[in-house]
């Protein structure tokens, strides 16, 4: 009971640091106010053009998942690299916590940072193109939206053990964006995807999680994929913890920590 206690004494302290430290940065506050403004622009402006005006909201939600994956995507590579370039990349490694629990909150922050973009895409939307704020399940869609967060901190912190031992982790963060948010039918509907992509949509808590904040939006099951969210979430993290100790022996042994 005291390990959690510690544990959870730990993430929430990280979480509030890596905040107020992203919360400093203009690169970081300037990338998360405008981006997602331009996708909940382009996501209005497409669905009115195909003649749906009746999911505009559908649109503005999904530009606002879009810019939570961004943010975590980035943030998580992003926060990473920037260890690395402080100097302290090494000091985290070989600290008493183990890296797991010291990368958590790093990629918790970036989600917590992400989901201004849920409220600016909508706000945006109501505000400039008259989109009405009629969700199908309003208490729903408040709990649904921090366990998308949650799921797309878990998927993160996968990402943030293969960036320990990457020396330019956006070389691989930049093909990753458009692709993951396609297939989690973020915007696009899954069932426009090919039919070999199904699988693969399936396995991702990012799925999940944005049919759930969907369904809580224009209605549906909204309980079920909250489950499979954090189910898919919970395994993605035990994975990380496997990939993270490999990736961390490895890194020591190729020198590879400190170069930037």
């Amino acid at each position: 009971m005291k390990r959690l206690l510690r544990i959870g004494r730990l993430v929430r302290v990280g979480v509030r640091t890596h905040v107020t430290y992203m919360s400093r940065s203009p690169i970081e506050i300037t990338f998360a106010v405008l981006v997602p403004l331009v996708y909940a622009t382009l996501a209005v402006y497409l669905f009115r053009a195909a003649g749906d005006p009746d999911r505009l909201l559908t649109a503005s939600v999904g530009a606002g998942l879009m810019g939570i994956w961004s943010s975590v995507l980035f943030g998580s590579g992003g926060a990473v690299q920037n260890q690395r370039w402080l100097g302290t990349l090494e000091t985290l490694v070989v600290s008493p916590t183990r890296l797991p629990l010291i990368l958590l909150p790093i990629t918790l922050a970036t989600a917590v940072i992400g989901t201004y973009a849920m409220v600016a895409t909508v706000g945006w939307g109501w505000l400039l193109f008259g989109v009405p704020l009629d969700f199908a399940h309003p208490v729903l869609f408040l709990l649904a939206v921090p366990v998308c967060v949650l799921a797309l901190g878990m998927m993160g912190l996968l990402l943030a053990a293969t960036f320990v031992l990457l020396r330019n982790a956006n070389a691989l963060a930049n093909p990753l964006d458009a692709p993951v948010w396609m297939l989690s039918g973020m915007l696009v509907p899954i069932g426009s995807l090919p039919g070999w992509t199904r699988p693969i949509s399936w396995f991702l808590p990012t799925t999940w999680g944005s049919r759930a904040v969907h369904a809580a939006t224009s209605g549906g099951d909204v309980l079920r994929p909250m489950g499979l969210a954090l189910a898919l979430g919970a395994a993605y993290a035990l994975l990380a913890v496997a990939v993270l100790g490999r990736v961390e022996r490895r890194a020591r042994a190729a020198a590879t920590l400190a170069l930037a």
